[in-house]
């Protein structure tokens, strides 16, 4: 027997109708590439959202279509997040700090038929081209008085596309399992793979982190996603944050740390996501300042590991964290670090503890882990595994890409994230490591987050990544490569005496490299497999 319940499409477009209805007063602020901070709200938004859906239609945009994107956090990106979802196209969000031969593999590989731009990557098209389909329609996100002078073929002009329709729209309804937003990751191994979003999974993966992420959402509270609206959904905020009332900041091109204090003290920012080396950044200016910005009282950190020592800082300046873990192909939240209630009067050290695991599973996603044999382990908090994860905002395969989607799900379609983890009887999530990460040596496992979460707690490192190197003897041996936070440059055996405490003799790196730059990936994290390239003449140094 079925129940007697009416069933209307979870739809991109309904989150923007209602937040325009039902919240009026929330904010829209934005750093733009013009210079200046612009200010408007939902239901404003909902309007210009009409006139491009509008213009996109005029210009021959078809359901199913890509519409590619290449621009910061801001109000115009917001407004072709729901335009084009809600005709029934696709938004395929374009990172930017992608590799030529990246960029020009995916937009070919999306089959874009439209690319809106910042002002600011119009030169990296530009470049780039001739080796994009002939037809390929550009937008600049702009008006009149900023369009810049570009070799792009018939370049048309954002604020004037809007100008030329109206505002009223009727929104289709369609099947809600149609394909809303595309995101390629950043390809570290192989060409880009796309992860296809649906409208039903936007909207369910806004619910599961409206719930779970409690210590953000609020009606009145202001937001500041720091995390890239070019990448991953900038983890389901667009559609999280109108949902629950809450104001959107955006920073713009300006990411550094005196310029987010600045944003987010006059604003009195309530909440901040974003990746480690973001907030490295913005606590430097903190210390700077002598003070957090007003109104900061929450962070979310996800994209990479949170150093230890970074979540305490925050902590001690009652600035609440929340360690999050997900990937590209879950939409990307997959676990949260809210602190449960039973840990409220907890110890100051184990209220840490637990902040610096990744926590547990949001609503809608669950999680195994798998020997070598691909056999089930227990959640016990001891076995460790390749984390397997199945949700209703998880790929089932790969655009365009059989290939990739048959090595990627296991026989019963759990997604294999690459991750090694742990799970406690609590559900907990300890992730141990990449599996292309974890140092090998005389047969015996080391983590290399252990390790720079550990190296991470000492004052004279700014960042640094651990990574193996090979040796005769023992297969692999640890080194440390470190950015130093100022003049002083710790010996190894200085650092040993600093970590010790956490480590075996063994487990400690035989060397320390002082850089002054780490190689990052796309999305903000240490690139190790480009270190690896970078250290590729490297001897360790028993084999010198």
């Amino acid at each position: 027997m079925q129940g007697m319940m009416m069933q209307r499409p979870l739809l991109i477009s309904d989150i923007l109708t209602y937040a325009a209805e039902a919240f009026p007063k929330a904010e829209v602020v934005s750093a733009r590439t013009e210079g200046d901070i612009h200010r408007t709200n939902y239901p404003e938004i909902r309007d210009r959202v009409g006139q491009l859906a509008n213009a996109l239609r005029a210009h021959g945009v078809q359901m199913g279509d890509r519409i590619a994107t290449l621009a910061w956090n801001g109000y115009r990106h917001l407004e072709l997040y729901y335009a084009i979802s809600g005709i029934g196209a696709v938004c395929h969000t374009i990172n930017p700090r992608l590799s030529a031969e990246q960029m020009i593999y995916i937009v070919n590989h999306a089959e874009d038929k439209v690319i809106f731009v910042d002002t600011t990557f119009v030169p990296i098209l530009e470049a780039l081209q001739s080796h994009f389909p002939a037809d390929l329609t550009y937008v600049i996100m702009t008006d009149r008085a900023h369009m810049p002078d570009t070799k792009l073929p018939n370049a048309l002009c954002y604020e004037e596309l809007l100008a030329e329709q109206s505002s009223e729209i009727e929104w289709p309804l369609f099947d809600e399992n149609t394909a809303a937003g595309l995101c390629y990751t950043s390809g570290t191994t192989g060409n880009p793979k796309g992860a296809l979003y649906s409208h039903r999974s936007n909207v369910l993966h806004a619910m599961m982190i409206s719930v779970t992420l409690s210590s953000t959402f609020g009606e009145g509270r202001k937001v500041l996603p720091v995390v890239p609206l070019f990448h991953v959904n900038a983890w389901g905020l667009p559609y999280a944050a109108p949902m629950s009332g809450l104001s959107l900041i955006f920073p713009g091109p300006a990411m550094d740390g005196p310029s987010l204090f600045k944003l987010m003290d006059s604003e009195e920012v309530y909440s901040a996501w974003g990746v480690p080396t973001i907030w490295m950044g913005l606590l430097a200016e903190i210390k700077a300042q002598g003070r957090k910005p007003k109104g900061f009282e929450d962070v979310v950190v996800g994209g990479s590991a949170a150093p230890r020592s970074m979540i305490e800082t925050f902590e001690e300046m009652d600035i609440s964290v929340g360690h999050a873990w997900g990937m590209t192909e879950m939409s990307p939240v997959g676990t949260h670090g809210t602190l449960p209630s039973t840990m409220k009067d907890a110890p100051f050290k184990e209220r840490i503890d637990f902040k610096q695991t990744q926590g547990r599973r949001v609503f809608g996603v669950e999680l195994k882990i798998v020997d070598d044999e691909g056999k089930t382990l227990p959640k016990d908090g001891e076995a460790v595994g390749e984390l397997f994860v199945r949700g209703n905002a998880v790929v089932s395969g790969y655009f365009n890409n059989e290939e990739a989607t048959a090595k990627a799900l296991d026989a019963d379609g759990w997604f294999g994230t690459g991750d090694v983890a742990s799970i406690s009887a609590e559900g907990i999530l300890t992730i141990q490591d990449r599996a292309k990460d974890l140092i090998k040596s005389g047969g015996e496992w080391i983590s290399s987050i252990d390790v720079e979460n550990a190296a991470m707690s000492h004052p004279a490192i700014a960042n640094c990544a651990a990574i193996g190197m090979p040796h005769p003897k023992w297969d692999e041996r640890p080194v440390l490569v470190a950015i130093a936070a100022g003049d002083a440059r710790p010996s190894v055996e200085e650092m040993h005496a600093h970590m010790s405490e956490h480590f075996a003799k063994w487990q400690l790196p035989d060397d320390i490299i002082w850089v002054e730059e780490l190689p990052m990936t796309a999305t903000g994290k240490v690139s190790k497999l480009n270190l690896r390239k970078q250290l590729a003449d490297y001897v360790l140094p028993d084999l010198r």
